[in-house]
């Protein structure tokens, strides 16, 4: 590993070491990918990284390519102590509105973790619903947090694996370019074609 990533990744690490001091043992990461997409569902993730870990390229999803995600998704579930992922689809995201599933999506993530964290760092999310365990909300958080970045990447390649398999189903819309953003292309595409069971309705109003 060359020495400026060494350093970038003792950077991000910073966080966590200063609880690992302070006596926690399971640090768990969480954030999501999908708020801002007209269609398909929020992701959320959360993974337990070892101490130790130090998985070079790891940082905040929005920031690594494709390719390098697929290849970080692959390595960092193999090394981590403990994940999972939660799925809250479209028609929830309209029923209780994104902030809210996406607040639903990180108590589902915890819950169903096989080890329980003793401590939560979240990207910018309060007033969540941790199951008592503490928490610390960081602004941009995927950049600054070694844990978060981590579940940046695993919520990231999630999703976009699931909007690639409905881009199959909905050819016409091009989920497997956009996975579902609003980008002029897929906005077109809903004007020439209507939308379809993956839309948010909540989102695409004034599309339609």
């Amino acid at each position: 590993m060359k020495e400026k990533e060494l350093l970038r990744l003792q950077e991000i690490k910073k966080i966590e070491e200063e609880w690992y001091k302070k006596g926690e043992s399971y640090i768990c990461g969480i954030d999501e990918a999908g708020r801002g997409p007209l269609a398909g569902p929020v992701v959320v993730a959360g993974v337990i990284m070892p101490k130790d870990s130090m998985i070079e390229g790891v940082n905040d999803s929005k920031k690594v390519s494709e390719k390098k995600r697929e290849k970080l998704y692959e390595e960092i579930t193999k090394t981590a102590i403990s994940y999972s992922v939660s799925i809250i689809e479209q028609k929830e995201i309209d029923r209780i509105n994104i902030l809210n599933a996406t607040k639903l999506g990180l108590t589902n993530c915890i819950k169903n973790l096989n080890i329980k964290p003793s401590l939560i760092l979240v990207d910018a999310l309060t007033n969540i619903d941790t199951y008592g365990i503490p928490y610390q909300s960081i602004i941009k958080g995927d950049a600054k947090s070694y844990s978060i970045a981590a579940a940046s990447i695993i919520a990231k390649v999630t999703r976009d694996r699931i909007m690639k398999q409905w881009d199959e189903v909905y050819p016409q819309y091009g989920f497997a370019k956009h996975k579902g953003y609003g980008t002029s292309a897929h906005i077109t595409a809903i004007k020439e074609n209507g939308i379809c069971p993956l839309h948010r309705l909540s989102f695409v109003k004034k599309f339609i």
